[in-house]
């Protein structure tokens, strides 16, 4: 809102200073302060607001790990709230909200985070782990990101002289391979975005565990979104260039401002989890991304973690049914694993913090490594 006031009020001319607002790195540094004052402004009193209004807090499961059901009940869900405020309200200030890969991932963002409210909702008012059927969260999620990848495709620029990347997959490390889908990209887009999703929401098992990874992937995407978007360097590192879609880069520092907001009330002991609505959000936020800058199989590096907690889960399921009642992992998702194996909380999540920063030390390599 802010850039766009500038541009039409031209107060440039006049305050020298006010060009900052024509540097998306100075925007993005803008986002993330912003969006991380609103969840911390926000903080106590929404959590007491949450306590009062839920009662028993989020159902903890009877079959999980059983220190869970003790330590972890009476606590508040649906802390996803806190971070879309200040992810949203960091966004729409500071990006250029004349960019269509700016809506597309807040329609992504916002469409997933109330999805996740109905089931947070449904958890809570029911007192169950069950909430939405898996069944339509999947359907209204293929919806919203088939949506999302139709819009890129059908009103994303192109550039003259280039080919067009809107229905294609480029691969890292090879800089002129693409595969282009045609219009087959519309279920391949919406397999990432809905995957990126659900691997998130999986992840969110431990306190602190997938919000500091997602800040991780959202700070390497935001600096995969700026060079693929800007055309000196993405020329330089032999990337694909993507006109305007830099701007996301903005969204992605409101991402770690809002994730750095909430880690204050998330980390252990969690006062406060951000359930579905934060998870599937998040998820599908960085889905949406990695879609808007050609880097969709780079998000399976980068976010190499969420990926394997959704394979532990899928392995586990596909082993149980097919040896009739066997396990490969002692519980699923993975990082539940180790827990069982006598490794304390805290040990877990910040190992897996580790993992996720070399993931994305490897996926940001591939950028250079053509």
């Amino acid at each position: 809102m802010l850039y766009w006031l500038f541009h039409q009020l031209n107060h440039g001319d006049y305050v020298s200073i006010l060009n900052l607002l024509n540097y998306i790195t100075f925007r993005t540094g803008a986002a993330l302060f912003t969006a991380q004052l609103v969840v911390m402004l926000m903080g106590s009193r929404f959590i007491r607001w949450m306590q009062a209004k839920q009662g028993k807090g989020q159902p903890i499961r009877a079959e999980g790990i059983q220190r869970h059901v003790i330590e972890k009940a009476g606590t508040p869900t649906m802390g996803g709230f806190m971070i879309l405020a200040g992810l949203l309200t960091g966004t729409l200030l500071w990006a250029d909200l004349g960019n269509l890969y700016v809506w597309v991932v807040i329609l992504v963002t916002a469409g997933y985070g109330f999805l996740g409210f109905l089931d947070d909702y449904a958890k809570v008012t029911k007192q169950t782990t069950a909430g939405v059927s898996g069944r339509v969260k999947l359907i209204i999620q293929t919806l919203i990101a088939v949506i999302a990848c139709f819009l890129i495709i059908q009103f994303g620029p192109r550039m003259d002289g280039q080919e067009d990347l809107r229905m294609s997959v480029a691969f890292p490390l090879f800089k002129s391979l693409l595969l282009d889908l045609g219009w087959f990209y519309l279920a391949f887009g919406a397999f990432v975005i809905v995957g990126a999703s659900n691997a998130v929401n999986m992840t969110d098992g431990l306190d602190g565990l997938a919000i500091v990874p997602v800040m991780i992937a959202a700070a390497a995407f935001g600096v995969i979104a700026y060079l693929v978007g800007n055309f000196v360097y993405s020329e330089y590192l032999k990337l694909h260039f993507v006109p305007g879609v830099g701007e996301i880069s903005v969204f992605c520092g409101a991402v770690i401002g809002s994730g750095l907001g909430f880690l204050w009330y998330n980390a252990p002991p969690a006062k406060i989890f951000m359930g579905d609505t934060g998870s599937l959000a998040l998820g599908g936020a960085l889905g949406a991304v990695a879609v808007a800058a050609k880097h969709e199989i780079v998000l399976a590096i980068i976010g190499g973690l969420f990926v394997l907690e959704a394979l532990s889960v899928m392995i586990q399921v596909f082993y149980f049914k097919a040896t009739k009642g066997k396990r490969i992992f002692l519980m699923a998702p993975i990082h539940h694993h180790f827990e069982k194996l006598g490794w304390p909380e805290s040990t877990v999540v910040v190992r897996f913090w580790i993992v996720s920063v070399v993931l994305a030390l490897i996926g940001l390599a591939t950028l250079k490594l053509r």
